[in-house]
């Protein structure tokens, strides 16, 4: 006997609404990627190729969050046709495109770190006025992304995170700004890879989070802030239930956790009972909305099935 809930592909598919801003603010801020990786390289700036490294974060952001809402949609109209081999859909692919991300932003930040080290012996220089020019748009980008992006966020969880890429980048593009002003003034040009270090330090933090936590969910790991001892002691103490074993809980995708677990009763036991009190537990504490759970009667003589 089980039981199967899940509300959080309605939940997804509500920032469909959502798609229009987010389409909007990925071809600009796409579109000036390129126009500062042209830049970087016309002024020998730096500073401007790591920030570019940081808007392929927003790009690659807003996109797995596109990616997210559309399979969600897909998934749900797919769900009343014909019976798909993907029975848990295809919500892994946005993690799959989360620690290929991770990979490639690791490898741009090693890469501007090892360049700002090289360019502070040479100190070569750079142009810093078309440098100020393409900062400064880069900074009017990110505001209108962020604009677009500001009420979503309130709304959608994959909307957030793309949200708060663009809310991080925009510091990016002040460094830029600054570094090209001490520049201008100064000629010292020292700023410039000092500028583009702090871009790439600033981005490895974020890549190790973002991976660490891409490889957790592949390898179905127990979500970080689920108690698995309290959860097995939690569904131990509900009405007629004497025994909990086979207990899983992992993440399918970002904010859709799913458990399942065998709940072994007394003979009298209500199971539709039981069913009902361990569905309400996982969801009301653990936040748990797709929960299967097998209940058993209590059997002396069975062979253990844990694995």
């Amino acid at each position: 006997m089980g039981h199967d809930h899940d509300h959080t592909s309605g939940a997804l598919s509500a920032g469909a609404a959502h798609r229009r801003p987010l389409w909007i603010a990925l071809c600009l801020i796409g579109g000036y990627f390129f126009v500062e990786v042209v830049a970087g390289f016309a002024t020998g700036s730096l500073a401007l190729l790591s920030d570019a490294g940081h808007m392929l974060t927003d790009v690659l952001g807003i996109g797995m969050a596109l990616a997210a809402i559309s399979l969600a949609v897909r998934h749900e109209r797919a769900a009343s046709g014909t019976a798909s081999r993907h029975t848990f859909g295809l919500y892994r692919l946005e993690i799959l495109a989360a620690f290929v991300n991770a990979l490639l932003l690791f490898g741009v930040a090693i890469y501007v770190l090892v360049e700002a080290v090289r360019r502070l012996d040479a100190e070569p220089e750079v142009d810093s006025a078309p440098m100020l020019i393409v900062a400064v748009i880069g900074l009017a980008v990110n505001i209108v992304a962020f604009l677009l992006l500001r009420q979503g966020s309130k709304e959608s969880l994959n909307v957030e995170g793309a949200y708060l890429e663009v809310v991080s980048d925009t510091l990016g593009s002040l460094g830029v700004i600054v570094a090209a002003i001490v520049i201008a003034v100064t000629e010292w040009y020292w700023v410039d890879p000092v500028v583009g270090a702090a871009i790439g330090l600033w981005i490895l933090p974020r890549t190790w989070r973002l991976g660490s936590r891409a490889v957790r969910v592949l390898v179905q790991s127990a979500p970080p802030d689920v108690d698995l001892v309290r959860l097995e002691l939690d569904l131990g103490k509900l009405p007629d239930v004497v025994d909990v074993h086979d207990l899983h809980v992992w993440t399918l995708t970002s904010g859709m956790e799913a458990m399942s677990a065998h709940l072994t009763t007394v003979d009298a036991a209500d199971g539709h009972g039981v069913l009902d009190a361990a569905r309400s537990l996982v969801s009301q504490r653990y936040a748990i909305t797709h929960a299967t759970f097998q209940v058993e009667p209590e059997c002396h003589d069975c062979d253990d099935p844990r694995w």
